[in-house]
């Protein structure tokens, strides 16, 4: 396992997982994605904020797939699983058409292509212990380079409002790191690290709600929503717990309590993205 990279739901969804019915909603575009998302990136700022959330889906991908695996929160894990791959290839279609610099265009062909490979998985294989190792590999790769994208993304743009973007945008993939391993633990998969991951996303997670909270070009508004975040965080938290053997009570309020509290990070983000400057 690699180390942590530096820096409403849809109203239906298939019944029953497979192949034939993902690729069908995924290419349908039925459902209504919970998430905001545009039809293209208007500017850097926007383009910096849907790199970041192709971070998060990473991560809520496999999650959803390691719950499926459990039966935890199974319908609304079929629901996150079918909308968060949907989102994943309209966005890097949207990011690739946006990327200008040669440096940038080559970090979205490396995710094309390791985003094929793990949609792979996500899509051809019925989700098992057996299988989760090569999924969580694969997960991490992809994270991996939707992290560069974003870094070149807010390098580009140059501006302190960026960095909030990119900061505020990688709190919601922490929300979502924190989940999935603590399904990983609860299936008790090997080779993880899971404990140890999981404190370390918390640590960033927590210092993070702080220097958003003490950043100046932070509104009023925002503030709010950070409060919301930190309120919502308190339930994360104590449904992640310290358990290395989590019941699968403890498995199913982290399911949900990390939905919640990325909901509540996207429009943080969504905020700082539409600061002027």
């Amino acid at each position: 396992m690699t180390r942590l990279p530096a820096r409403p739901l849809a109203a239906s969804a298939p019944s029953r997982l497979n192949r034939r019915h993902v690729l069908a909603w995924a290419a349908g575009g039925a459902a209504a994605a919970a998430l905001p998302l545009r039809a293209e990136v208007t500017d850097l700022n926007d383009a910096i904020n849907k790199a970041g959330r192709q971070r998060m889906l990473s991560q809520r991908l496999s999650k959803a797939w390691l719950a499926l695996g459990q039966q935890i929160e199974a319908t609304r894990a079929e629901k996150v699983l079918a909308e968060s791959m949907a989102s994943f290839d309209r966005q890097l279609f949207e990011l690739k058409a946006f990327a200008a610099q040669p440096a940038v265009r080559a970090t979205y062909g490396q995710l094309e292509a390791a985003w094929s490979d793990y949609k792979g998985v996500l899509v051809g294989t019925k989700p098992s212990t057996a299988a989760a190792q090569r999924l969580l590999q694969l997960d991490e790769q992809v994270l991996v380079l939707a992290q560069q994208g974003t870094a070149q993304l807010e390098q580009q743009a140059g501006k302190p409002g960026s960095a909030l973007v990119n900061l505020a945008g990688r709190q919601r993939m922490l929300s979502q790191r924190m989940a999935k391993f603590h399904l990983a633990l609860a299936w008790r998969l090997p080779g993880t690290d899971a404990p140890a991951q999981i404190e370390a996303a918390r640590a960033e997670f927590i210092a993070g709600l702080d220097r958003l909270a003490a950043a100046p070009p932070t509104t009023a508004v925002i503030h709010e929503q950070l409060a919301m975040a930190r309120q919502q965080w308190v339930f994360f938290d104590r449904a992640i717990g310290r358990s290395a053997t989590p019941a699968f009570g403890d498995a199913q309020n982290v399911f949900v309590a990390s939905e919640n509290i990325l909901q509540v990070m996207d429009q943080v983000t969504t905020l700082y993205a539409r600061l002027p400057g």
